[in-house]
């Protein structure tokens, strides 16, 4: 059995991908004094869109200049790093809201574009983003079976299913999760069942800022809250146990009970 250590950084992005890589610095020397294994950004770390800024511009490659120097951090540090980037694509107007996982030697070890765009109340991703058309992947890393998922992918409980059926231990979800009536409540509500009917771990990084409410926070299989945060910046550490997820699943082994040949 395992026990790794997760550190959510949940802070502010800004439209400059070079301030947010000195915020990625900040967090990694304050999680890596902490021993954790992992460091997790929000999504849309890399730029936070503004105005009518066009995400063909900011995007890059995989192995650009911002996904390179998050490498580097990986590397100095000794964490894990997953982070949300906009990756270029084949429109130059619009970007994959991708997310980014490099191993402590600084290699990239996944990736995975969202596939679940936000077009509701109000905002419109698909003007911005190009959608991902894969699932999102289940990886080995620091003795866990990691999974990913981003932001409004969190109201889609098929996906959540279909990385438990590929065996995660762990579900990260890094998020740009917007404030505002009944928002909050939505957030740590779906991160807290996904968590129960899945029984393995859901962590939510999110943003903070006027437009985002925060409230990162790390759910074990069992729903029993594990770490949160306010509405400020912060790093919210969590410690991930396999014997606990063979525990609850040997209590309540709902997974094996169901019936997808029916439905």
């Amino acid at each position: 059995m395992t026990t790794a250590r997760i550190a959510l950084a949940q802070t502010r992005s800004f439209p400059e991908p070079e301030r947010n890589l000195e915020t990625a610095r900040r967090f990694a020397q304050q999680a890596a004094g902490a021993k954790a294994d992992l460091l997790v950004f929000p999504e849309m770390f890399m730029a936070l869109p503004k105005g009518e800024m066009n995400l063909g511009e900011v995007s890059e490659p995989l192995d650009g200049p911002f996904a390179t120097a998050l490498k580097g951090i990986a590397r100095e540090f000794g964490l894990g790093v997953l982070s949300g980037l906009w990756e270029s694509g084949e429109d130059k107007n619009r970007a994959y809201n991708t997310l980014g996982l490099f191993s402590v030697s600084g290699e990239l070890l996944s990736s995975y574009r969202k596939v679940h765009l936000f077009n509701a109340l109000s905002v419109r991703e698909e003007d911005k983003m190009l959608y991902g058309n894969a699932p999102p992947p289940v990886v080995p890393f620091a003795g866990l079976n990691l999974g990913l998922a981003i932001c409004y992918d969190l109201r889609f409980p098929e996906l959540f299913r279909h990385l438990a059926s590929k065996g995660a231990d762990l579900v990260v979800l890094p998020s740009a999760w917007y404030a505002g009536t009944l928002k909050e409540d939505h957030w740590l509500t779906l991160l807290r069942a996904r968590a129960i009917e899945n029984t393995l771990y859901v962590a939510g990084a999110n943003l903070v800022g006027s437009r985002f409410c925060g409230r990162s926070a790390v759910f074990d299989p069992f729903g029993v809250w594990v770490a949160s945060a306010g509405e400020n910046e912060t790093l919210v550490i969590a410690d991930v146990n396999t014997e606990r997820v063979a525990e609850v699943r040997e209590k309540l082994p709902s997974l094996n009970h169901a019936r997808p040949e029916l439905f």
